[in-house]
């Protein structure tokens, strides 16, 4: 079954209005934030107003984003969201794969149940030049997260229309999540009032491959939604694929064309991706 991620959102878990509002706005999944979005003396306090929070959500994929590594929360932080049980804890800054090794062991540790899995945030220089390492890590681990404010910030580039300077991570990482089977979400877009611009960077995103976009406002949710799942005239031609290659599989047929256009195996598979899609969406 194919969950859908086109949008992703981030909560404060300090903020518990925000944590309520999030039951009405139409993520495909959210993350409750107990990194950035929360001040050090309320780390403790939303810690566990968020564990508290995990199950309130209905069926919706539920993540819990504790503090780095490098921090004096993350042990804790672990160990709480271990025995909450969210669909999956997100890490920030992830460097190697002996960091996702001792995560995984933290969770094992703490009595995480097996459906808590591990979503990694890749936002260093490094980490995009061992994204393989750390996506191939462990089976716990099934999404990569776009870090693309920190990148941004330790490659000393400036934000522009288009994303050049940062392309060449992103890509590293898109071949190292499909490369290894994952999932992978693409970065924030910081300016909430731009929509015209916060659109224009979900249709780069899903040119390039990414499922889904990791967002900061509830007013991304909807434009991103729309842009991410594929559009109704994806689905007829994905259909007419697909119907045409099994009436040519069934009379022998070898070359096989709609709208003019060769269709092989590839085709046949991208198809069944879209539709399957499609039907998660809808579902």
């Amino acid at each position: 079954m194919t969950t859908p991620r086109r949008s992703v959102l981030y909560m404060p878990g300090a903020n518990e209005r925000a944590l309520e509002k999030a039951k009405t706005i139409p993520a495909d999944a959210l993350i409750l934030d107990l990194e950035d979005a929360v001040a050090p003396d309320a780390k403790e306090a939303a810690r566990e107003r968020v564990c508290a929070a995990v199950g309130s959500y209905g069926s919706r994929e539920v993540t819990i984003r504790v503090n780095g590594l490098d921090t004096q929360w993350h042990d804790a932080d672990l160990r709480a969201a271990a025995a909450a049980g969210p669909a999956a804890v997100v890490v920030p800054k992830v460097n190697s794969a002996a960091e996702v090794h001792n995560i995984e062991r933290a969770l094992e540790l703490g009595g995480a149940p097996d459906h808590t899995k591990i979503w990694a945030m890749v936002e260093t220089p490094v980490a995009m030049l061992h994204a393989e390492e750390i996506a191939a890590a462990s089976e716990r681990l099934t999404v990569l997260v776009m870090g693309t404010n920190d990148l941004a910030k330790e490659l000393h580039a400036e934000f522009v229309p288009g994303r050049g300077p940062l392309l060449g991570g992103l890509s590293l990482c898109l071949l190292a999540a499909r490369a290894t089977g994952k999932v992978i979400l693409d970065g924030v877009y910081n300016d909430v009032k731009d929509l015209e611009g916060f659109e224009a960077e979900c249709e780069q995103g899903r040119q390039y491959g990414f499922d889904g976009k990791t967002l900061i406002h509830p007013a991304q949710v909807e434009p991103c939604n729309r842009i991410f799942a594929p559009s109704e005239e994806e689905i007829d031609r994905s259909r007419r694929i697909i119907e045409a290659f099994e009436e040519a599989q069934a009379s022998g047929r070898g070359v096989v064309t709609v709208d003019g256009r060769m269709i092989e195996n590839l085709h046949v598979e991208n198809a069944r991706r879209v539709l399957a899609l499609a039907e998660a969406v809808a579902g």
